[in-house]
């Protein structure tokens, strides 16, 4: 039986740590190695500071969800907001000259190189990344 693991959160950045303690426990739960562990926690980080800062605009009255689960051979993590959407294949290439100084698309950016998997979903609400389990 896959045990998912959830944690509900009021949109403060100050809530990361939140993020950070939960993967963590799950790093040491599931014996996940440092490369695989960096990758999971910078990505989980990304995903919900994008919840927080653009999804829910910094609504304190506005929750991220956030769900975990080991799943066979892999890792899986949704972050969830409750903001109004975005379709993430808009967003500029952050590596290309003309957005290198852009702020915009560097967190998809990194979640789609850091993940195995990555999944857009409820009309950008929502973010699924795999994380493949060595």
């Amino acid at each position: 039986m896959t045990e998912v693991v959830r944690l509900k959160i009021n949109s403060r950045l100050e809530n990361i740590a939140k993020v950070e303690s939960m993967i963590e426990t799950l790093r040491v739960q599931y014996a996940i190695n440092d490369e695989q562990y960096g990758n999971m926690l910078l990505a989980s980080v990304e995903a919900v500071t994008n919840a927080i800062e653009h999804g829910n605009n910094l609504d304190e009255q506005k929750i991220v969800d956030i769900e975990a689960c080991k799943c066979d051979a892999s890792f899986k993590l949704s972050v969830r907001d409750q903001g109004r959407g975005f379709n993430p294949d808009r967003l500029p290439d952050p590596t290309t000259p003309e957005f290198r100084e852009q702020p915009d698309g560097r967190g998809v950016f990194l979640m789609r190189k850091l993940a195995d998997e990555v999944f857009f979903r409820d009309g950008g609400r929502c973010v699924e990344m795999r994380f493949l389990l060595s």
